[in-house]
């Protein structure tokens, strides 16, 4: 097989999106596809490619016309290190003044819409208050995850000790914008295509890969496959608003992998990895020979079944307001090592919300009528009525199809990566809920994290390294969750954790709890106490330790770096 792949014949895989090579080079002709010639350095090599105009959203200033300009604040209104938002008409702008100078951007984080004014201004970058998404001031681009865009900046110009501000119209109302990327260069236009990338999965971090790969200027070609039958969605989503509709749940449209050349191989099960031939076998026996291999598989059910968008939905669609559902394992709560669970007075919510827990006890026996599933039998012999039943038990590494590969996998399954996110196998890289991975916060200690932050920032780095750039992982996590209209917010990492400080009111659930061990501070969770949560982060992800001592003082001058 050549350096290109080859498209597979009509046999089981089902090809959601295949960008055609004569399609390719009609539009690499396209006045779309023109621009300014870029190059990436990788392996040695310089490649060129043409920037491609993002899709969507307009060019930050296309014309005066389609332009708003305002004056909008005097420069003594602001502070060195205060935020702002101000209006010019057309939409808000956050503003922004650090070290004497103005930053116009967007105001609204492009994750899930949180407000920025809100957020954290630090080390020139503004975190996100609800899921910890960082952009950079100066230019717009996000730093660190979740998300996949960036946002709109702004001119600004100072005159008369006014601060103006000038701005898109049409980036006023969208609010996010898409980095530009190369496009797949066709082998057929007299481009090498000596280097390509397969990636195995189509979550978050085989998504952000593909497309840092492209922003990076990566013009061969790409292709993720996925179980799943569906393009890349947002997973987190499934579990924390089960009335969404499917199109919902969407990371990018279909038109957004064909413009940049990332085919997806839908319902594709990879069975065989060749590592010697760099080459996988699919489960029909289509193979795929790959340059550089991105291993993303996430993980399944601890009882063998494969959730899905579907399996999730039905959850949801398929009871009624009177449907007794239980829910066995715990679903609810986070594995003790990654995250330590809310103090103890925030599960009266559940109570309170007609959820009850049955502790240290098991299911003995299920019981249908008809067909249907009516009672739960625990091997105390209570039953429990029941119409639905949610089975959470746990998951593992999905890599079993990796244990003759040569590719190491550790005792329980998870594949363990360096700094870069590199396997053992030089080219092979591992991102995701599947690995485990040196831990820079916590004096590299080797960890799984399987969250939706960490496999966004997992998946840049491997594409970065896959371009020989040499970047580490370094990001501190961000984790979060929903109950009953609350959300539970918490960065660190908190296994061993030997004390708990409290600050605020539990009762009230407006609290914020420090996990502290020994004499350091190493996670902390929050419930209404925003931003708090984004301001331990940006302390952490500084290299500042946050001591015990501190906390029990109620001192919270460490937080602007004015403590000890």
């Amino acid at each position: 097989m050549g350096g290109c792949f080859s498209k597979p014949k009509p046999v089981e895989l089902k090809i959601e999106v295949v960008l055609p090579e004569k399609e390719r080079a009609k539009e690499e002709l396209s006045a779309g596809g023109k621009g300014s010639p870029r190059a990436y350095q990788g392996n040695g090599t310089a490649r060129h490619f043409h920037a491609e105009e993002r899709l969507p959203g307009p060019h930050p200033y296309p014309g005066a016309q389609d332009c708003v300009e305002a004056a909008v604040c005097h420069v003594k209104d602001l502070e060195n290190g205060q935020m702002r938002e101000v209006e010019l008409g057309w939409g808000k702008v956050l503003l922004v003044k650090d070290n004497g100078e103005f930053h116009a951007l967007g105001h609204k984080c492009p994750h899930y819409g949180a407000p920025l004014v809100k957020g954290v201004l630090s080390r020139g970058r503004v975190r996100c208050p609800w899921h910890g998404a960082c952009f950079n001031i100066s230019t717009g681009d996000l730093e660190d995850f979740p998300g996949l865009d960036s946002l709109h900046r702004f001119q600004v110009k100072i005159e008369k000790e006014k601060v103006y501000v000038r701005a898109s119209k049409q980036a006023l109302q969208l609010q996010r914008r898409t980095k530009m990327m190369a496009k797949c260069i066709s082998p057929s236009a007299g481009h090498s295509s000596s280097t390509n990338v397969l990636i195995v999965g189509a979550g978050a971090a085989g998504l952000v890969c593909a497309e840092t790969l492209r922003q990076e200027g990566f013009s061969d070609r790409i292709v993720l496959c996925t179980l799943d039958r569906h393009l890349p969605y947002d997973r987190p989503k499934l579990s924390k608003s089960l009335d969404l509709q499917p199109e919902q749940l969407a990371l990018r449209p279909k038109e957004f992998f064909r413009a940049y050349g990332i085919e997806v191989l839908t319902e594709a099960q990879v069975v065989t990895v060749d590592v010697k031939n760099k080459k996988v076998v699919f489960k029909d026996g289509f193979k795929l020979e790959y340059s550089k291999l991105l291993l993303a598989p996430g993980s399944r059910n601890g009882g063998g079944l494969l959730p899905d968008r579907e399996g999730a939905l039905g959850v949801c669609g398929g009871t009624g307001g009177d449907t007794f559902q239980e829910v066995f394992g715990g679903a609810c709560g986070a594995r003790p090592h990654e995250a330590p669970g809310p103090p103890a007075p925030t599960w009266q919510m559940f109570e309170n919300n007609r959820v009850k827990f049955y502790m240290q006890t098991e299911v003995s026996e299920l019981r249908a009528h008809e067909g249907k599933l009516k009672e739960v039998m625990l091997k105390s012999n209570k039953i429990i009525r029941a119409d639905v039943c949610v089975v959470g038990i746990g998951a593992v590494p999905a890599t079993s199809f990796l244990r003759q590969s040569g590719i190491c996998l550790d005792s329980r399954g998870y594949i363990p990566v360096n700094k870069m996110m590199q396997t053992n196998v030089p080219g092979v890289f591992a991102a995701g809920d599947a690995v485990t991975f040196p831990l820079a916060w916590r004096n590299n200690r080797k960890v799984n994290i399987p969250h939706w932050q960490m496999a966004h920032m997992q998946g840049r780095v491997a594409a970065q390294n896959m371009l020989a750039q040499e970047a580490e992982i370094s990001t501190v996590p961000y984790l979060w969750t929903a109950m009953f209209g609350k959300s539970l917010r918490y960065t660190g990492y908190g296994e061993g954790f030997d004390d708990v400080i409290i600050q605020g009111d539990l009762e009230e659930l407006k609290f914020v709890a420090f996990y502290t061990k020994g004499d350091e501070v190493i996670a902390v969770a929050s419930m209404n106490y925003d931003p708090i949560v984004s301001k331990v982060a940006e302390v952490l992800a500084s290299g500042r330790a946050i001591r015990k001592r501190e906390v029990e003082t109620g001192d919270m001058s460490w937080l602007t770096g004015k403590g000890s």
